[in-house]
């Protein structure tokens, strides 16, 4: 499975689970550790849990197995890493608190993903 599947995968989960505030940031040029990251928000514990299963779970069904998963027990942040693509599910005051999009910026976002929200754009720093 490419980065690009995967991408579709997981934002198609995210929306269908109504993810918050959904970024995706393209990082290749930054760092060797991924190339994609996708940002988005859960209203609760519950919901940033149902999130995370819900990628999980349409990852599975897709074939993609050995998820490497963070933070689901205290569901503040939960951080799911496919390799090329590593998804972070945040409650609204840890990612406030950590601003992935402003520490990673000028990273510059995937304009071809289409959501039905837009995705927000991420001003470089």
């Amino acid at each position: 499975m490419d980065s690009r599947e995967k991408l579709d995968l997981i934002v198609d989960a995210l929306e269908d689970k109504r993810a918050v505030d959904l970024v995706i940031l393209e990082v290749a040029h930054r760092t060797q550790m991924t190339d994609t990251m996708v940002v988005c928000t859960g209203t609760s514990n519950i919901h940033i849990r149902a999130l995370a299963d819900g990628v999980i779970e349409k990852m599975k069904d897709a074939g993609f197995k050995g998820v490497r998963a963070e933070g689901y027990t205290d569901a503040r942040w939960v951080l799911i890493d496919y390799g090329d693509v590593i998804l972070h599910i945040f409650a609204e005051s840890e990612r406030e608190f950590y601003q992935l999009e402003k520490f990673w910026g000028g990273t510059r976002p995937v304009a071809e993903v289409e959501v039905e929200e837009p995705v927000r754009e991420v001003a470089p720093v």
